[in-house]
């Protein structure tokens, strides 16, 4: 079975939203994954209790590269974002995670 989440989301956009909520976190997960089985996942993996998930989807970006040998197309792959809201009072330490 695949893993759904592949890995926490640290920027800098993420860490002054959780100033604002200290009990929201953000994770890059699976892009076939749903909210039940990501809720599911930070669940199991954490042991907190998940409130709500909100889900973003981002299609690949177009690069391309030009070289002495001429031009190379390609895309960067397709990803999806979730923030995790947890139950008041709990937390997950990402940083001893990582």
């Amino acid at each position: 079975m695949k893993s759904i989440l592949i890995r926490p989301l640290i920027t800098e956009k993420m860490t002054s939203i959780q100033e604002k909520h200290p009990n929201k976190y953000g994770f890059i997960v699976s892009v076939d994954a749903n909210k039940i089985e990501i809720a599911k996942a930070v669940k199991e993996k954490f042991n907190v209790d998940v409130v709500a998930v909100n889900t973003m989807r981002y299609k690949g970006k177009r690069r391309t590269q030009f070289t002495r040998r001429g031009r190379f197309e390609g895309r960067t792959p397709k990803f999806k974002k979730a923030v995790v809201t947890l139950k008041e009072g709990q937390t997950i330490d990402i940083f001893g995670e990582v």
